[in-house]
Order: C-alpha cells, then sequence, then structure tokens
C-alpha cells in the first residue's frame, strides 16, 4: 500500500477546516502524580520491540504517559499490506517500581515512541530518535548523550500573549526492508491555530540526520512563527560569571549548547550564550540563510568534571534549508534558569511575513545531530569568550577576552599583523582593545576594554578578524543581557 505525505496533507487541509477540539489528556492519577524518578521505572520491554524478532536494523519501541506526560498519540504501522494501528498492551512494559499496576492503566495509549539502531556497532540496538511531549523529538548519533532537543513548529515563543505548543497527534512509520539503514515516519501536528503534515527520514550513523519536510496550514494567524526550532540548556560558562547558586559547584560550565552559529549568505556568525536575569530575545535579519544550529563547540571533559551528563558528548544541532526560505530572521531566546534541570535556550527561523488565517507555508530542511564532525565555517572560529569586570568601583571597564583558532590563523607567518574590526553597539563605549598572536594554541586573542552606560539595557558587540581585504574569522557577536546577566 502506498501512504506518504500527500496523505497527511489531506488530513490536515481537513482539520484545518475545521475548529480546534483539544483533546482529552486527562490520565489516571496514579500516573500523573509520579515522580520522575518513579516514571523512569516503568520501561518498555525489550523483547517486545516491533521488529525485534526480523533482521531488520531498526526496532521501535513506545513511550507510556505519566508525570507531564499526558498528551496521548496515535501510532500506525505502514506496510504492503496496509496501515495498521498500534494498540496500547500494558504487559509490555515493565512498571518496576512505579507503584504503577498494569490493571489500572488498561488501555491508556502512548504518550511518545523511540527508534532503535545498532548505531555504535557493537550488535546492540540503542536509541537514534524519540518524539515524546507535544512536537518535540531528539536524536543521537554514535556515542552520543541526550542533550538538545528540536520541535515541529513553535508559535509566539516569548511573546507576551504565550506560547502555543502545536501537539504531533498521530504517526505512520513505514515498515522498512532488511537493506533499509533509512526509516521514514509521518506525523500529524495540530494546534488551535495551526495544523500540519510532517515527515521525517531517519538516517542513523556517526552524525544522525533527520530530512523533515513540513506542511502548514494555518486556522488563524500566529503573530511570532518559529520554523525548525532548537531547544536546549545553558546555566553557566565561561562566558560569563556563574550565578550564586553555583559558586560552590565543583563543575566549571554546566551547558548542553554553548553557542549558536548562523551561515547566511557568506558570513559566519557566532552568538556565545548566557543565562539571563530575565527573558533575554535577540534576533539576526537574514536574507541568505545557508544554516544554523546550537552548537557544542567545547569538547573538553577537563572543561565540564561531569561524570553523568558527558556535557562534553551532548550533540550539536544543525539546521540547513532545503530551497529558498526566503526572507526573514534567525531568533534566540534566552530564559532564566535557576538551575540545570530547565530547557532555557530556543532558536528557529521566523519568516518575514506572518502567516494568517487561510494560509499554507512548506518548509523542507535537513536537521544534522553532530559530535566530533560539526559543521564549521572555513574560518577562524570563536573557541571560547571570557568576561570580567573589575573590582574597583573607580574602573568603568568590563574586560572581554575572545580566543580566535583555526587553520587560516595557524597559517600566518611570523611577520603577520592581523587587524581586529570591532564594533560596540549604542550604550557601550570602547576603551581599549588588544590583539595579541596565543602562543599556546595558534590563534590571537582579542582582548576588549568597554565602558558600559546603561546596565538596564542590552549591550550589542561584534568584532571579526582580517588581513588586508582577507576575511580570518568568523563574526563574535555577543549581547550582554541588561544588567550583565547572572
Amino acid at each position: 500500500m502506498a501512504f506518504g505525505l500527500d496523505d497527511v496533507d489531506r488530513l490536515a487541509r481537513e482539520r484545518a477546516a475545521s475548529p480546534y477540539r483539544a483533546p482529552d489528556n486527562r490520565i489516571p492519577a496514579v500516573l500523573a502524580n509520579l515522580t520522575h524518578d518513579a516514571y523512569r521505572q516503568i520501561r518498555y520491554r525489550d523483547e517486545e520491540s516491533v521488529w525485534h524478532r526480523t533482521k531488520l536494523p531498526f526496532e521501535l519501541q513506545f513511550l507510556h504517559p505519566g508525570m507531564g506526560y499526558d498528551r496521548r498519540i496515535r501510532i500506525n504501522i505502514v506496510s504492503a499490506d496496509g496501515v495498521h494501528p498500534v494498540p496500547f498492551r500494558a504487559e509490555d512494559f515493565d512498571y518496576g517500581n512505579s507503584g504503577v499496576s498494569p490493571e489500572a492503566v488498561a488501555g491508556v495509549g502512548f504518550a511518545g515512541l523511540r527508534v532503535n539502531y545498532l548505531v555504535d556497532g557493537d550488535g546492540r540496538y540503542r536509541e537514534v530518535l524519540a518524539f515524546h511531549g507535544a512536537s518535540f523529538f531528539r536524536a543521537l548519533g554514535r556515542g552520543q548523550r541526550h542533550g538538545l532537543s528540536a520541535r515541529g513548529l513553535a508559535a509566539d515563543t516569548g511573546e507576551l500573549s504565550g506560547e502555543e505548543f502545536p501537539q504531533f497527534t498521530e504517526f505512520w512509520i513505514e515498515w522498512p526492508r532488511a537493506q533499509d539503514h533509512v526509516l521514514t515516519i509521518h506525523a500529524l501536528l495540530d494546534s488551535p491555530r495551526m495544523t500540519g503534515a510532517y515527515r521525517f527520514r531517519l538516517t542513523p550513523g556517526e552524525t544522525t540526520e533527520t530530512l523533515v519536510s513540513a506542511r502548514l496550514h494555518f486556522r488563524d494567524g500566529v503573530a511570532k512563527l518559529g520554523v525548525a526550532p532548537l531547544t536546549s540548556m545553558h546555566y553557566y560558562g565561561e562566558s560569563q560569571p556563574r550565578p550564586p547558586r553555583a559558586v560552590h559547584d565543583h563543575r566549571p560550565e554546566v551547558h548542553d549548547s554553548d553557542g549558536l552559529s548562523i551561515h547566511a549568505g557568506d558570513e559566519w556568525i557566532w552568538r556565545p550564550l548566557t543565562n539571563p536575569r530575565r527573558l533575554f530575545i535577540t534576533a539576526f535579519g537574514v536574507n541568505a540563510l545557508r544554516g544554523f544550529g546550537l552548537m557544542q563547540r567545547d569538547r573538553s571533559f577537563g572543561h565540564y568534571e561531569d561524570l553523568d551528563q558527558r556535557h562534553d558528548l551532548k550533540p550539536s544541532a544543525w539546521i540547513e534549508p532545503r530551497g529558498d526560505w526566503g526572507r526573514g530572521r534567525v531568533e534566540l531566546v534566552a530564559i532564566p534558569t535557576p538551575d540545570e534541570t530547565n530547557d532555557n535556550i530556543v532558536a528557529f527561523w521566523v519568516p518575514e511575513q506572518a502567516p494568517r488565517a487561510g494560509d499554507t507555508l512548506s518548509f523542507d530542511y535537513s536537521l544534522k545531530w553532530q559530535m566530533q564532525q560539526q559543521t564549521r565555517p572555513p574560518l577562524a572560529q570563536v573557541a571560547q569568550t571570557r568576561f570580567d569586570r573589575s573590582a574597583d568601583e573607580d574602573d568603568p571597564g568590563l574586560r572581554f577576552h575572545i580566543d580566535f583558532e583555526g587553520p587560516p590563523l595557524a597559517a600566518l607567518g611570523d611577520d603577520a599583523q592581523p587587524v581586529a574590526g570591532t564594533w560596540i553597539g549604542e550604550g557601550g563605549k570602547l576603551l581599549d582593545q588588544r590583539l595579541q598572536r596565543n602562543e599556546v594554541t595558534g590563534g590571537w586573542r582579542l582582548s576588549l576594554t568597554v565602558r558600559r552606560d546603561d546596565e538596564a539595557r542590552p549591550l550589542e558587540m561584534r568584532a571579526i578578524l582580517r588581513e588586508g581585504e582577507r576575511t580570518l574569522s568568523e563574526t563574535w557577536a555577543f549581547a550582554l543581557p541588561p544588567g550583565g546577566g547572572r
């Protein structure tokens, strides 16, 4: 039986033509009241995985409702003889010490799904993709640990009106052949103001890639549409002082991503992430987007010293549009977080024209989950940003130390004299700058002393290295939040 994106798109169109019907998300109290540790006790039995008794490279498992995961989904398997709904069976789960009785949750349904694959080459199936909660999903490549997530769509993120969370309500997974190492998953998205048809083509590997095709239909207008959203955590890092609660933490840095990278036209931009004191939104206007991502560039275990979380193994996620997305902006939303349990960073593409009721939009893109083989500019890159301020009340200067590293700098002769192009935005003044070779790394360090006139306003700064007319580095684009961050 042929089944594809057009079939899901027809359902999305039909649903968009009708008023939104909110799903019944009520689940038994014994599930709703589970603690995090108790919920983790509920596991899908490996021997019940779909395709477990075949020689296929993929296996499917399903995720149980509980705790905050109360949005249930429908799951179908598409094979040559038709579409087959997957029934919920409590006996497929091991409830461990969760305190949940299988008899008490009969027919409760699924909250998500997981795809396992022989990704590490050791004969063991491991998770390479999971959908769990609203439109959130995450993938893993070889040797990676859980970190940032992606979403199908974002609506009015950071707006005073409040954010809307579209939900994947139904999935169709195509039965692969034994020789297939690509898995195709279709999904139907629904929310009060929009519906959508999605296709995900999953190719696991050292870098796991998901090719995403989205067809969106709008019941009503959306003030700010976030396309290809990425969500991550940044508690603290080298680019700002530690928050008070972490002063005595043994870990030098705690984050799943350390920067936003943007490739637009011929320019590469790097914005270090921060944990602000209050909601902080910045944006980059783009006419020719070639890619963007939330990246974990720092791969040194010694910079994290966390044996449990292994932040040095968290993936980066890189988005590449397929086709012309037109004019718009990459927006970065930073939400203050008091600890590392909250994802407080969101990045997405915002089209220049906000969708209105009756509009239809299409977006296709590649999403690569990377570790060692990251998408990087063919230029010198920002290796670190360090910030300090004088303890002397009579010294108004903020000091930034930006290390640029990479082949274009290492190849410079001993007598080379690169120059730094520096721009300080409104509300600040450059007092001093110094560019010197870093004899340890082979790169160059740019040190800036900046006076800030108004701590209540954000301060934008940019810097780039050049030699004559030749651009040597990506653009360092730092935004100091109001109040200086945490």
